[in-house]
């Protein structure tokens, strides 16, 4: 036995040698070359290698272990079988390396091609939506395809596996027949651009908010109020809704307000404009590319009523325009003497005026 095993220890020194300096280079490669490309990457305009270098970060000692130990194993030369270790049992454990390097490799990939799906999407503007739903579809394709790789490398047939998920994805399929209907009807909101994250959205049934994701089952939106809506994807391909970013995400303002009979009406709107002017030039939620018009509407029963068309770039700017029109059109028309009237109720008492 101490023969045996002096012998094993001996045949095993070149092969465990090799997977220390294996390891070993693996560590320095991260430390210093790795190191070095990450911070010429960030010099880089392009995003896409730092999601190179980040996807193989965390990969590279495990591939230099793996690799070495590969060799390693190879380089193990047993004349006689010691204990449980035989050839056939190396020549299985070196193929158990290989899927365990096809399957990092796989995870490492699958990591690479979903953030340069994400930035190409990104690049697309409106023209390509980007959700979890699309980079999981990515994300499981890569898996697949690694898994294929894995099985043809150990020689298993997938034909009756193939078979077999047929048949089972036809069970699968009846039984999550309203789960599969909002998967699909995900798909349909986004390929045909009804909603894409970042809009702000209201659907008939009184929800409206912010589309902040479209998983596979269901689409979540942010309320003004900070509070989630998870709406099922079915229900929100059937319902109406109106988006506020579709196409043009810009919307008009409109301002009413009233101003004394007794006022000159042309004065007024030169005044109106100046301050509208000045609102445009101090706020960056108004759209500079628009110019504001003023219209007087009708007679009303105290004042001229008169109304002030701005243009916010996206929905919600209108509460900011509002707040700081209103703030100074007041204070302006009090440096004017320009009266703002109010409605003046008489009420008379007829009892008293019988007395009388």
């Amino acid at each position: 036995m101490p023969d045996n095993f002096t012998y094993f220890i001996y045949q095993l020194r070149l092969p465990i040698v090799t997977v220390v300096f294996g390891v070993f280079i693996g560590f320095l490669f991260k430390q210093f070359v790795h190191s070095w490309l990450v911070k010429t990457a960030k010099k880089s305009k392009w995003e896409g290698d730092d999601i190179i270098l980040d996807a193989i970060e965390s990969q590279i000692i495990f591939w230099f272990f793996i690799v070495s130990l590969s060799i390693a194993t190879n380089e193990v030369n047993l004349e006689n079988n010691i204990g449980f270790l035989t050839k056939d049992i190396l020549t299985q454990i070196s193929k158990l390396f290989i899927v365990l390097l096809i399957a990092s490799i796989t995870h490492a990939l699958s990591k690479l091609v979903v953030g340069l799906f994400n930035i190409w999407s990104k690049g697309q503007g409106r023209g390509f939506p980007s959700t979890s739903m699309f980079t999981n579809i990515v994300r499981i394709t890569i898996y697949l395809i690694g898994l294929l790789v894995i099985l043809d490398r150990m020689q298993i047939s997938i034909a009756p596996m193939l078979t077999a998920l047929g048949v089972g994805g036809l069970a699968v399929s009846l039984a999550l027949k309203d789960t599969l209907s909002d998967v699909f009807a995900g798909l349909h909101i986004l390929l045909s651009k009804k909603v894409q994250p970042g809009d702000f959205i209201h659907i008939d049934s009184g929800e409206m908010g912010y589309v902040k994701n479209i998983t596979w089952r269901n689409t979540t939106i942010l309320e003004r109020t900070n509070n989630i809506i998870h709406i099922p994807n079915g229900k929100l391909s059937s319902a109406i809704i109106k988006n506020y970013d579709s196409n043009d995400p810009s919307f008009s303002v409109k301002i009413p307000f009233g101003v004394s009979y007794e006022c000159d009406l042309s004065h007024v709107e030169k005044i109106v404009l100046e301050v509208i002017a000045k609102i445009q030039n101090s706020l960056e939620e108004t759209n500079k590319n628009y110019n504001p018009i003023v219209r007087v509407v009708c007679f009303g029963a105290s004042s001229v009523d008169m109304v002030a068309y701005f243009r916010g770039n996206k929905y919600g700017d209108h509460n900011v325009i509002i707040h700081q029109f209103i703030k100074h059109l007041h204070q302006r028309f009090r440096q004017e003497n320009i009266e703002i009237p109010y409605p003046i109720r008489t009420i008379i008492n007829r009892e008293e005026k019988l007395l009388k």
